[in-house]
């Protein structure tokens, strides 16, 4: 089958380097593909194989990629010998990363690892031509079938201050009169759009849900999906909440705790950044249940954790004769580990899809998200058969 480019924005950070070292693994044969959906026994889809997948990306940092993989395998995310044996996968993947667009006013937490030799953009209609023709510059190179670009950034603050655009034709006006309207997670979807490339949002960041840009990808015929990967604790949620439901039992609150360290847990410390991620985890509850449930999720930063979180969630509900009864759990992982095999199962989803001319938002990729674009269900169970039905189609 055709070679497929997977695009990745935030392309040297742990995400982005354990689905790069993964793929290369499990190309040598060195790893089986654990936790990659797509490669389950009896899944019905037609995909390109993951020896196929070819790796490049944006980023405003300069750490090599090997050196990235090897602070993850003495952090114990992947095999500590694993960056030795793939280095020249990982080399060829970093040749590939092109310096990323530094936004105006870049967060605390970030500006330190912002190299200074990385390109100011005159503005951001600049900015949006000179990311869009790395894409393509790097589509044409390996002569790639299709490019699907992937943003497994640092989660950006919510977009209030910013105009919504309703029309293509008034961002466009404000992007030629030089102003910066876009949150940066935008930018990437509009420059990924104009390129011809399906995109997915990986983040709970604004991304290509402005009206604007979906009137964008519908005219170029590129399909797009998102928002926010359920990794852990949601995807936990969204298991037990229906078992609530179903069984007629009713949840009268439930408040978790997130425990979080590496550079997801950094980013999260700013409140503005951490009301984004509070928003999307707390879509699941909501959705599923017909009434109102009390409580709400937290997120505190711990550096000792490094690329580990906890989260701990209790749940009281209500059953026959009104008997209070609660449920708690603990879940534990490492972020970057569960999240890495979703990265590579979406891309080759997304370059299907857009190979048989789908366009538009992709609801039937719901079971990997929190926050799903397109609508849909919000149980675990009912979106992992929209997405059997949807491999069906596709295959």
């Amino acid at each position: 089958m055709d070679k497929v480019g997977v695009w990745l924005i935030g392309a040297r950070g742990s995400v982005a380097t354990t689905a790069t070292a993964g793929a290369a693994a499990i190309k040598a044969g060195l790893a089986p593909p654990q936790g990659c959906v797509t490669e389950s026994p009896h899944f019905p889809a037609t995909l390109v194989p993951l020896a196929g997948l070819v790796f490049g990306g944006h980023d405003i940092t300069e750490t090599p990629l090997r050196k990235r993989a090897e602070q993850l395998g003495r952090a114990g995310v992947v095999p500590p010998h694993l960056p030795d044996l793939i280095a020249a996968d990982l080399d060829a993947a970093d040749a590939e990363i092109r310096p990323g667009h530094v936004p105006s006013h870049v967060p605390s937490h970030v500006s330190g690892d912002v190299p200074g030799d990385v390109p100011g953009d005159r503005d951001q209609a600049a900015a949006a031509a000179r990311l869009g023709d790395d894409i393509a510059a790097f589509r044409t190179r390996h002569r790639l079938a299709r490019v699907v670009v992937v943003n497994v950034s640092s989660t950006e603050p919510p977009a209030a201050d910013r105009p919504e655009f309703a029309r293509l034709a008034d961002l466009e006006e404000r992007l030629a009169a030089g102003d910066d309207v876009l949150p940066p997670s935008s930018l990437y979807a509009y420059a990924a759009f104009q390129a011809g490339c399906g995109y997915v949002e990986f983040t709970p960041s604004t991304g290509p849900t402005l009206p604007a840009l979906a009137e964008l990808a519908a005219l170029r015929q590129v399909p797009y999906a998102g928002r926010d990967g359920k990794t852990g604790e949601t995807l936990v949620k969204s298991a037990l909440a229906p078992m609530f439901a179903s069984r007629a039992l009713r949840v009268r609150s439930w408040s978790g705790l997130n425990l979080l360290g590496g550079g997801d847990g950094a980013t999260l410390a700013d409140p503005a950044a951490r009301s984004s991620k509070q928003l999307s985890k707390d879509q699941v509850v909501a959705g599923v249940f017909d009434e109102p449930v009390e409580g709400q999720t937290h997120i505190d930063f711990v550096a000792d954790l490094g690329e580990w979180k906890t989260a701990w969630d209790h749940v009281t509900f209500e059953g026959f004769l009104g008997v209070r009864m609660a449920l708690q759990f603990t879940w534990q992982g490492c972020d970057s580990a569960l999240a890495a095999p979703l990265v590579l199962d979406l891309a080759r989803l997304v370059a299907r899809a857009h190979e048989k001319g789908r366009h538009g938002p992709l609801p039937e990729l719901g079971y990997f998200f929190k926050n799903p674009l397109g609508g849909g269900e919000h149980a675990l169970a009912a979106q992992y058969a929209r997405l059997r039905a949807f491999a069906e189609e596709l295959s």
